[in-house]
């Protein structure tokens, strides 16, 4: 097997109730006409890194299914709206790098997944980052960055240290993944 890291960019809200589909239209149409532009198509995104031993789904979730969270590759985790709310199920998010994992909405990835590199060193590196991701607040910006820390965040953060070049790294056309500029600027402001 080839060492590679795959980069999914799945719509908002794919293969759920359709609430987060619903708030991320609502939050877009705000942002386009704050920006004075049209609403863009917004994405959330997710990793497969495989390297010769296994292979990692990383990716940033709400704590679900319940249980032992080691069993689904929980890495990491960090609040919600509020650092004070964070002790909640409800107001938390899980960072998680899952070996032989799940990625449900893996098929539902625009244009599949997208290959960022080959190299089994920075595969390794991305994997080795992911428990060190900084917890910041869900939905705030940490560095004045302009952009909100999320999922997407996480995601730029990891391929951002692991020295990945970022500008060749960009969501399908028409579309955006709020929080994927946080991220670089957070994981630029470390040195």
């Amino acid at each position: 097997m080839t060492s590679t890291i795959d980069l999914y960019w799945i719509p908002l809200g794919a293969g759920g109730t359709g609430f987060v589909r619903m708030n991320g239209r609502i939050y877009e149409w705000i942002v386009s006409r704050a920006h004075r532009r049209r609403p863009l198509d917004l994405y959330h995104t997710a990793m497969r890194v495989h390297v010769p031993e296994a292979t990692f789904v990383v990716e940033t979730m709400w704590p679900s299914p319940p249980g032992d969270p080691t069993e689904r590759g929980v890495a990491a985790v960090g609040p919600v709206f509020a650092r004070a709310l964070g002790h909640t199920r409800t107001f938390r998010y899980e960072v998680r790098c899952w070996k032989d994992g799940a990625l449900p909405d893996a098929d539902q990835a625009i244009g599949g997944p997208k290959s960022v590199s080959d190299d089994v060193d920075t595969a390794r590196e991305v994997i080795s980052l992911v428990p060190s991701v900084p917890a910041h607040t869900w939905g705030r910006d940490p560095v004045d960055a302009g952009d909100m820390w999320n999922s997407n965040s996480v995601l730029s953060w990891l391929l951002t240290r692991a020295g990945l070049p970022m500008t060749k790294i960009e969501p399908p056309d028409g579309g955006r993944a709020p929080g994927w500029d946080a991220g670089i600027a957070v994981a630029q402001s470390a040195g």
